[in-house]
């Protein structure tokens, strides 16, 4: 090999290398001296994206960014996937996630819970639904009849409530694996899953009270057509995660800021209060990464059923095992 063809080899991994390094670092924002960032990026699942989600997170994020000092932009994701791997790649350092999504966060991004929601009735916990259209007669007996007769729609693979309780709690100690039970199965956000039992499309899908909440304030006619049949035991609310690397006096910062986000007395704490209720919230409470326990239980329990389905015995006794370890320490029901 020439010389010339060396350098040139060489050259181009240098170049790659700059590359590589110039991507690592996007999302990350321009830098402080002394490497604390001036700006964040801030993770929100929305279905419809910017136009329905950012008025009401965006006043949240422009006080964030007072209380901080530093630029808080949004990133809007589809799904909880998209939402854990831009964490993973250092695009995002500051999220909003369902249980299930911030264990993700927390197992595969090296994230660290910092905070808990709270909803409007001072609940900091929500319920899994099956819905169904109301004029179409379907029983929970109905559906658990399976007989491949009904439409089914369920969660993305990692929704806490339209994918893992019911699992958890409704179709696993029942035996049941959806794809077999159903005519069709059809993996979802709760908005097209509501959607679809609405027009008809679905005769069954899965959602929450939360959803439920939304769809009520922003769709009335479409949740008057919807109906639950089951509703889950209480599962943990959504928490806001943050990026173990993020300077850590940025870190204590942003947890300060949703601790005492709308708590308090005067024209400011009742202003923010006003934004939380547009989120449907009341507070944010401190809460670390245990808080996501009763989530744990509910992973193993899949685990324990898909080993079982599969008859293989080495994964049914670790997926026990681990079981047994974590309902040592935590109670299935918050």
């Amino acid at each position: 090999m020439s010389r010339t063809l060396i350098s040139r080899r060489l050259l181009g991994l240098a170049g790659a290398a700059v590359i590589a390094l110039g991507l690592s670092s996007c999302g990350s924002g321009d830098e402080k001296a002394g490497g604390a960032p001036t700006e964040i990026t801030f993770s929100i699942l929305s279905a419809e994206g910017q136009a329905s989600a950012g008025p009401l997170w965006q006043p949240l994020l422009d006080d964030m960014a007072k209380e901080t000092g530093v630029t808080v932009k949004p990133f809007f994701g589809s799904n909880y996937t998209v939402l854990v791997e831009a964490m993973r790649g250092g695009q995002t350092q500051v999220g909003w996630f369902s249980a299930k999504p911030a264990l993700e966060a927390v197992d595969r991004a090296d994230a660290e819970v910092i905070a808990r929601t709270v909803n409007k009735e001072g609940l900091d916990s929500y319920q899994s639904t099956l819905i169904v259209r109301k004029d179409s007669g379907i029983t929970l007996d109905q559906v658990l009849a399976c007989g491949k007769r009904f439409d089914f729609g369920i969660g993305d693979a990692q929704s806490t409530s339209g994918t893992l309780a019911p699992m958890a709690f409704l179709f696993n100690p029942r035996g049941i694996a959806p794809a077999q039970c159903f005519k069709t199965v059809r993996s979802a956000n709760h908005q097209a899953n509501a959607f679809g039992v609405a027009t008809g499309v679905l005769d069954v899908a899965t959602s929450n009270t939360v959803n439920t909440v939304f769809m009520t304030r922003q769709n009335p006619a479409m949740a008057a057509q919807i109906q639950d049949i089951w509703l889950s035991p209480p599962i943990p609310e959504s928490g806001i995660v943050v990026s173990a690397e993020l300077d850590p006096v940025l870190k204590e910062k942003i947890r300060a800021f949703f601790l005492g986000y709308g708590q308090g007395q005067g024209v400011e704490a009742d202003r923010q209060r006003q934004v939380l209720a547009g989120l449907e919230y009341s507070q944010f409470r401190a809460a670390d990464d245990g808080y996501l326990d009763p989530i744990r239980v509910m992973v193993a329990d899949q685990k324990l059923a898909e080993a079982k389905a599969k008859g293989d015995a080495a994964a049914v006794s670790a997926a026990e095992a681990e079981l047994q370890a974590l309902r040592a320490r935590a109670e299935v029901q918050p």
